[in-house]
């Protein structure tokens, strides 16, 4: 009767109902419903941020070539201004995005840097326009007469992130 006593009751087949094996499989399906809500999440936080650095790179890319037009237009000596190239007279067009974006030939009628800054995928490159030449403002001082006259110049720079799809145009109007 003692080997009696040490045995574990076993239960009939009919009683037992798998409970704690299909709570465990819900449980498991909720868990990995939630980390591949997570990582999608995640992913896209990541793709996010990466867009966000090439848009940064290319708006630097682009300030270089606006701050290489400048150099230029701050120069001794002005290049001769022709239509068709990177130095022309005014476009008539030239404050319009769709022009920049789509019309203008960004290859053969630019400037471009002679160094690609780095993580990019070309060089920046700038157009300077020649607006109008007008008197200048004011007269000198101690009654002296008006200096001579100004010219206004646009220089609109392109430049080009990481991927090249992902373009940042910038304008700056010059007084000379």
């Amino acid at each position: 009767m003692n080997a009696m006593k040490n045995r574990i009751p076993i239960r009939n087949k009919s009683q037992q109902r798998g409970m704690a094996l299909m709570m465990g499989l819900i449980f498991l399906v909720v868990l990995t419903l939630l980390g591949m809500a997570a990582m999608r999440g995640t992913l896209l936080e990541e793709r996010m941020a990466g867009n966000a650095r090439d848009r940064d790179l290319a708006f630097q890319a682009a300030e270089a070539g606006l701050r290489a037009g400048e150099q230029v237009l701050g120069g001794a000596v002005l290049p001769a201004f022709a239509t068709g190239t990177a130095y022309t007279p005014r476009i008539p067009e030239g404050t319009q995005t769709a022009y920049w974006q789509e019309t203008h030939d960004w290859d053969g009628a630019s400037q471009q840097l002679a160094v690609a800054p780095n993580d990019t995928a070309e060089a920046p490159r700038f157009v300077i326009e020649e607006l109008n030449a007008s008197p200048a403002a004011g007269g000198g001082g101690m009654g002296m007469g008006p200096l001579g006259s100004s010219t206004t110049y646009r220089v609109t720079a392109r430049g080009v992130g990481r991927n090249p799809n992902t373009v940042v145009i910038l304008q700056a109007v010059f007084l000379r």
